[in-house]
């Protein structure tokens, strides 16, 4: 045999033995994770679970010596409620807010026109001074 080949022999076998490790430190930290995020559901939290369903946290309780959860469901007109296992919880959805607050574009608009308003009142206040000056100066001429 030469070289080449031992070489290969020897990454096969470090592959065959690396991988099983690999896979079961992952999968620690995997249900580590899922454990963690069972444990802190609480009511309101908005979920998605692994079967696709949105929901909203109403109870979180023990039954049986099972942890279970019912959620909240549908939108106003259409409510529905489920109860699953806690461990059914695919994650835990995060409220983000944007970053700019978005207006409605009416108010956009009226906004648009106030700056416009601004805009040119300003300029009025930069034009009037000289047209005040020059009305003083021809009423001290038509005083004299």
């Amino acid at each position: 045999m030469t070289t080449e080949q031992w070489i290969l022999i020897a990454l096969v076998l470090v592959l065959v033995i690396a991988y099983p490790i690999l896979m079961t430190r992952r999968n620690k930290k995997e249900n580590q994770r899922l454990i963690e995020q069972t444990n802190s559901l609480k009511r309101g939290d908005k979920v998605l679970t692994t079967s696709g369903v949105y929901g909203t946290i109403l109870e979180v309780r023990e039954e049986d010596g099972a942890r279970k959860v019912v959620i909240e469901t549908g939108n106003a007109q259409y409510k529905s409620y489920m109860t699953v296992d806690a461990y059914a919880i695919y994650t835990v959805l995060k409220e983000e807010k944007p970053a700019v607050e978005e207006k409605p574009v009416e108010e956009k608009k009226v906004e648009a026109k106030a700056e416009e308003k601004t805009v040119e009142k300003k300029e009025e206040k930069k034009e009037a001074p000289a047209k005040k000056t020059t009305a003083k100066k021809s009423t001290k001429k038509e005083s004299k």
